[in-house]
């Protein structure tokens, strides 16, 4: 039986080494239906925002009902497919909040040499009472959006979500992403995929335009996203920079009054291409 303990700041996670194969990858994003080819040998990173998540579960951390607020995602350069890597952790600020604790966690991956790979510091909303939702009143300080105006945005890939992608991509650690009964009691109409998955979407768009070498992007998870709507990616391009990206959410087809609306948000504050 695992044993819970209550996050406190200077909690350190349990290191242990991992490697992500390319048989992993594959299956992982042909779920998300995601081309596993736009990657080549690298990892796509958006995998280590899970990873990072069950690095704290594994520690003892729970994740159930958690809603992931504030993700950064840091590489400093691209991890390789079966590449040994090391996970560390520690929880490094818990602050009571109305709607529950807000937990301040940095998880990195570092390589062979002792050298960062990717780091993903987070912050989570760890609801204690019903109906919680992230970025609500009560949730703590909400960052100013990325994307002010949905018509700056270059639209480009889209895909449909399901019941049976999500299921299929989702592992155990959060039952909201894959039971109804979970979802509805954290205020949810359905399961709504996690913030990984969402990522995944937007990473393999910058593999297929922008391929990079490092970058730093903060993501903001501003809206549940549901297992059964239609996302597409979009862009913000100035100078023939891109600034940062979004997966808005579409309006169902016979919702006519319905407008498009950010789901999730990425800001990137440096980006440098693979040579």
């Amino acid at each position: 039986m695992q044993q819970w303990h209550e996050p406190v700041a200077g909690f350190e996670y349990r290191t242990h080494v991992l490697a992500l194969t390319a048989e992993t990858q594959a299956e992982r994003l042909t779920a998300c239906g995601v081309d596993p080819q736009v990657f080549g040998e690298d990892v796509d990173p958006a995998f280590f925002i899970g990873l990072a998540i069950h690095a704290g579960i594994d520690s003892g951390i729970s994740a159930e009902g958690n809603i992931n607020m504030l993700q950064r995602m840091i590489q400093h350069r691209p991890a390789k497919l079966d590449e040994p890597l090391t996970v560390r952790g520690e929880i490094q600020c818990v602050t009571s909040v109305p709607r529950g604790l807000r937990v301040e966690t940095d998880v990195w991956f570092e390589d062979a040499s002792g050298e960062r790979v990717i780091s993903c510091p987070r912050t989570s909303l760890r609801p204690q009472s019903d109906g919680a939702a992230a970025g609500g009143p009560g949730a703590g300080d909400r960052p100013k959006p990325v994307i002010s105006d949905v018509g700056e945005l270059t639209l480009l890939d889209r895909y449909d979500l399901t019941p049976e992608r999500v299921k299929a991509y989702s592992i155990e650690g959060n039952s909201i992403h894959y039971e109804q009964e979970a979802a509805e009691r954290a205020g949810f109409r359905a399961p709504l995929i996690g913030g990984g998955m969402g990522v995944h979407y937007l990473t393999a768009q910058m593999w297929q335009n922008r391929r990079p070498q490092a970058f730093d992007a903060s993501i903001y998870f501003r809206r549940p996203i549901f297992w059964d709507e239609t996302v597409q990616v979009g862009v913000l391009e100035r100078a023939d920079a891109w600034h940062g990206m979004g997966l808005v959410k579409l309006p169902l087809a016979d919702d006519y009054a319905a407008v498009i609306k950010v789901g999730t948000e990425l800001a990137l504050s440096s980006y440098q291409f693979a040579k």
